[in-house]
């Protein structure tokens, strides 16, 4: 992939927003970058990462319990650590706190749990393009995602593309729902990726001056937002 950037951002959906700020911008130390308004009453509180950026989303209506999707564990490559933590967020999401440069984790590891490990080795290193570190693991950028099967996955079932918004408002539910990859031209990686066969999620779509963004999804039905910002990269297409 062409990457605008070169660290994977996340998105996260909460009912505890006080909490979850309190203990990713205090405990954690992440710096808050900004508020953004979505529409519909959500908005999204955007955090520093290492060069990621943490995006929690909360909107006025209550958000859903659901089963958690493939995205498990988040691992933070912090200096001031000199052991592994572990820790759990307010929504209860695991987090590992490790030594920089152990498992080779410089900045941030993605976990996910998956129904196919040979599926999913396929899509990160054929269709992403990302490098292969050993079986199970890949580094996109800067950032690594790992996967491992898991017995209690269930493979989403297979859906019609939808609009970005509809796309977001299908995955809000507590808990981390999606990763972000900053490309420098949204609609080519679109078309690439479909002409691999690679599962659609959204047509690209251009909101306003701030990003052009499409939707793929994973082996197991897993959202991965396409994101071309015009701060990264300049004016953006109107289609």
């Amino acid at each position: 992939m062409d990457l605008a950037k070169r660290f994977i951002d996340l998105g996260l959906f909460t009912d505890r927003l006080d909490e979850m700020r309190a203990f990713y911008g205090e405990r954690l130390g992440l710096k808050f970058e900004e508020m953004l308004a979505l529409g519909a009453g959500a908005r999204q509180y955007r955090y520093g990462l290492l060069g990621s950026v943490l995006k929690i989303n909360q909107s006025r209506d209550p958000v859903a319990a659901a089963p958690p999707v493939g995205y498990r564990k988040i691992t933070i490559a912090d200096p001031r650590t000199p052991m592994p933590i572990s820790v759990v967020d307010p929504d209860g999401t695991p987090l590992d706190l490790v030594p920089a440069g152990q498992r080779s984790i410089t900045q941030i590891e993605i976990h996910l749990a998956v129904i196919d490990p040979d599926a999913f080795e396929r899509f990160y290193g054929e269709a992403l393009g990302a490098e292969r570190i050993e079986a199970g693991r890949y580094r996109l950028g800067e950032t690594i995602v790992s996967f491992a099967r898991e017995a209690s996955v269930i493979r989403a079932e297979k859906s019609a593309p939808t609009t970005p918004a509809e796309a977001l408002a299908s995955i809000r539910a507590i808990g981390f729902r999606y990763i972000t990859i900053q490309v420098r031209d949204c609609n080519a990686e679109h078309r690439r990726l479909m002409a691999l066969g690679v599962w659609e999620g959204s047509a690209p779509m251009t909101l306003g001056e701030v990003a052009r963004i499409s939707f793929v999804r994973d082996p197991d039905g897993n959202f991965i937002e396409i994101s071309q910002r015009a701060s990264l990269t300049g004016p953006l297409p109107k289609s």
